[in-house]
């Protein structure tokens, strides 16, 4: 069931968003050789917890239950990778890091991925236009246009690049529940879906890759990577579709928007 939010439940979404974008500021300056996953992924849950919240993603359940407060995934993983203390980030990689927030039972929910030092121009072009994926979808985010327009923009923006669109996972809903109804996938055609409707909050969240879009899961049971082992990045932002366009719940007030 989807589930339209009212104006006091976006505002504590808005909320939770911030957590996670404050997150991805204090974060920012460890996405750099020689620092484990795992170090990242202490000091974003010990930071969600100093705000009130608590981590969305740590218990959620699977063949074993989520162990972590982030998912931190590196080059050919697409998302869902286990932060280690025996992963440590390297030159030339590209990782991603997922970050969800719940406070006064609602979520916020974003991703981001960062060049570690040093990295070909390829994968900058990656990240680049992953982002830029996102923001085009999120153009077509208005109240009476439909899922098809947001996910047909996404696939041309990453399609025209070269790069492909990772199709067996999407979007979603978010609010009560970390995943709620509807799905968001990132290749479509517009005019078709669902109707967008006002008060509707939803996370986009683009899994572009530098190959193809086939995807595996490994035998952790969470991890994700792309079949052709090419590097793969991942954008994401929580927003609420208004009559007026989309508001952003997951940026700080310095980041690119709509």
């Amino acid at each position: 069931m989807i589930t339209i939010k009212s104006a006091e439940e976006i505002e504590i979404m808005k909320e939770a968003g911030w957590i996670v974008a404050e997150v991805f500021r204090v974060i920012e300056p460890y996405m750099i050789p020689g620092v484990s996953t795992a170090q990242i992924d202490s000091i974003a849950e010990e930071l969600i917890l100093d705000s009130g919240a608590i981590p969305s993603f740590k218990g959620v359940p699977g063949v074993v239950p989520f162990p972590a407060a982030t998912c931190i995934s590196i080059d050919d993983e697409v998302v869902h990778g286990i932060p280690r203390s025996d992963r440590i980030l390297k030159e030339g990689q590209i990782v991603s890091v997922d970050v969800g927030a719940k406070i006064h039972g609602m979520h916020g929910d974003a991703a981001r991925t960062w060049p570690i030092g040093t990295v070909k121009p390829e994968l900058l072009e990656l990240i680049s236009v992953t982002e830029a994926c996102f923001w085009a979808g999120l153009k077509m985010a208005k109240a009476g246009n439909r899922i098809g327009d947001i996910s047909a923009a996404v696939q041309s923006c990453a399609e025209k690049s070269g790069f492909g669109v990772v199709r067996d996972l999407c979007g979603h809903g978010v609010g009560h529940e970390l995943h709620e109804e509807p799905n968001l996938p990132n290749f479509g055609k517009s005019g078709y879906g669902m109707r967008l409707k006002a008060g509707m909050t939803l996370a986009l969240e683009p899994m572009i890759t530098l190959g193809d879009y086939h995807i595996r899961q490994m035998n952790d049971g969470w991890t994700i990577v792309t079949s052709d082992g090419k590097p793969a990045a991942h954008y994401e932002n929580s927003f609420a579709v208004t009559d007026d366009g989309p508001i952003v719940f997951t940026m700080q007030d310095n980041e690119h928007s709509v």
